[in-house]
């Protein structure tokens, strides 16, 4: 028959007196099938939630104690020390026999993540910043710094190095200037030497040549050139160059040579023909006198006649015609010039 009276309570492994007095171990506890069925009552079940209050409060206790200690960031003060009773700590259930616990845990031993031994304060930190007690902040920020000093110190080297190449190519630029320059100037001075030397040499020739040619007269003006347009000339043009001077004036042979004709010779008046040894023909027109025959030969300067007013003229005047071997026309002053001589 059962009985209405609540089962005497099994003894507790520990307890302490009611003025908190030292804990005093009362000898072992056996469960057995009759001491953990269910106590039915309110006083057993009150003191059976407190209990589990206060293995709640004190499992949370750990846990937030356990955080704290590893999330401490002090370098100068001891880490807290959390520690349970011996009596407590050596009549803990083993976890494995827990409820729904021990599925999750193997007989191997896991090795712990080598980042959780290691405190957050030193996150990141290498072993000599660690030792030297260099804070995570303080390591961090002094990195920070030094890789900006590095970034600007290559900014610099790279600002650096872009303006001596700016600075290279403007002095190679320059000096190619320069270069450029220098070789204009000692072209322009080649030029002006080799065009002074021609010069000097076409002026020893004329010389030379003049030294072997003479002017047809010595006292004259001229009256009329060569290619002049008008109606005195049969032709429409003037074929020759006229030397207007006194009448009988000497006219010389320009060149030395041989006489190919002398005499009258219709518009032209008297007329004397020296051909040179190239060719070339010289005319003498409108003479007053010839003192040469045909087939003398004469030298440079020698008088072969007089100026005179004969054929068809206006006036006292040597008509002289420079042809070439063919019998073509040519200016007279201009051949002149060539010879050295200026009219």
């Amino acid at each position: 028959m059962a009985s209405n009276q609540p089962a005497p309570e099994a003894p507790s492994p520990f307890s302490t007196d009611s003025y908190g007095g030292a804990e005093r171990s009362v000898g072992e506890w056996n469960p057995t099938e009759d001491s953990i069925r269910p106590v039915r009552g309110r006083h057993r079940v009150a003191k059976q939630r407190g209990l589990a209050r206060s293995s709640t409060v004190l499992g949370v206790g750990v846990i937030a104690a356990v955080g704290a200690g590893g999330m401490a960031t002090a370098q100068d003060k001891a880490p807290v020390s959390i520690s349970l009773p011996d009596s407590i700590a050596d009549n803990l259930p083993d976890a494995k026999s827990l409820p729904g616990v021990g599925a999750f845990m193997s007989d191997e031993e896991e090795a712990a993540p080598v980042a959780a031994a290691a405190p957050l304060t030193t996150a990141g930190l290498t072993s000599a910043e660690a030792e030297q007690g260099a804070d995570a902040g303080e390591a961090l920020r002094a990195r920070i710094l030094q890789q900006a000093e590095q970034q600007q110190a290559s900014a610099d080297a790279e600002a650096k190095a872009a303006a001596e190449k700016a600075a290279a190519e403007k002095a190679a630029e320059e000096a190619k200037k320069q270069q450029d320059e220098a070789e204009a100037e000692a072209a322009a001075k080649k030029k002006a030497a080799e065009e002074a030397a021609k010069k000097k040499a076409e002026e020893e020739r004329l010389a030379k040549l003049a030294a072997s040619f003479s002017l047809p007269a010595s006292s004259y003006t001229i009256s009329s050139t060569y290619g002049q347009s008008g109606a005195m000339w049969s032709s429409g043009q003037h074929t020759g160059l006229d030397f207007a001077g006194a009448a009988g004036s000497p006219l010389k042979a320009v060149h030395s040579g041989t006489i190919t004709s002398a005499g009258w010779s219709g518009s032209y008046g008297y007329r004397t023909v020296l051909q040179l040894d190239d060719g070339t023909e010289i005319w003498y027109a409108h003479q007053s006198s010839i003192d040469v025959s045909v087939g003398q030969k004469v030298t440079t300067g020698e008088t072969i006649g007089r100026m005179g007013a004969t054929g068809n003229v206006t006036g006292v005047h040597l008509h002289l015609e420079v042809r070439t071997a063919g019998g073509s026309a040519m200016d007279p002053m201009a051949w002149l010039n060539s010879k050295g001589l200026q009219v």
